[in-house]
């Protein structure tokens, strides 16, 4: 075999094996279909392209490590804008770090494209969209990040602008299912309902057995 087409082939047969390497380094934890909803707040006054206050996000298609995404944006004067994006975790095109790879541990790192790469600094015990879940943690310049662990979707971020700040929270989601809310009660409104039901319960004992004295009698 000629050596020069030796080489080409073992230097390609090189660049796949690497890539495929690279790829299986970038777990998507995410699937078609899997969406979240955002409930975003201000502090200062944005400018009206990001005065956002709603935003849900729909996984439309994967192909590792490319992730096709639409997402619904609500802004404050009532207007909704529908965008599509590709995200792919190899290049580091993140948009927003919407999502990351899945199943990092504190001290790993993610590319995104506009700021290198990204190291995680903590994983937590936090409860999003009702329910607890585990969470990557990690700040890069102003921002700070949150992110669930199996999925790698982002579940709160802080950004700071020359003269505003923006926080976003993941407020549902159709990937896991909210917790018995009773549980997540403010502790004097769930006395206040257990009051009310033993009143209640008196209530009705007092007037059964009033009714039956008075048959009686």
């Amino acid at each position: 075999m000629n050596i020069k087409l030796l080489l080409m082939v073992l230097s390609a047969f090189a660049i796949l094996s690497l890539a495929c390497i690279a790829s299986a380094q970038l777990p998507v934890g995410v699937k078609k279909g899997d969406h979240i909803q955002y409930q975003v707040t201000f502090t200062g006054t944005p400018s009206p392209d990001h005065s956002i206050v709603q935003a849900k996000m729909e996984v439309l298609e994967v192909q590792a490590p490319t992730i096709k995404v639409n997402i619904l944006s609500t802004y404050a004067n009532g207007t909704q804008v529908s965008t599509n994006s590709t995200l792919n975790l190899q290049t580091g095109q993140l948009i927003d770090d919407f999502i990351i790879p899945a199943n990092l541990k504190a001290g790993d790192k993610f590319l995104d494209s506009n700021v290198g790469n990204i190291t995680i600094s903590s994983v937590e015990q936090r409860t999003y969209a009702g329910a607890t879940r585990t969470v990557d943690t990690a700040s890069s310049g102003s921002n700070t990040y949150v992110w669930d662990q199996a999925t790698g979707f982002s579940v709160e971020g802080t950004s700071q602008g020359s003269d505003y700040t923006m926080h976003s929270l993941a407020i549902a989601t159709n990937i896991w299912q909210a917790q018995n809310q009773i549980l997540e009660f403010d502790p004097t409104t769930f006395y206040l309902i257990i009051a009310a039901i033993i009143a209640i319960v008196i209530i009705i004992i007092a007037a059964v057995a009033f009714t039956i004295m008075r048959r009686k009698k």
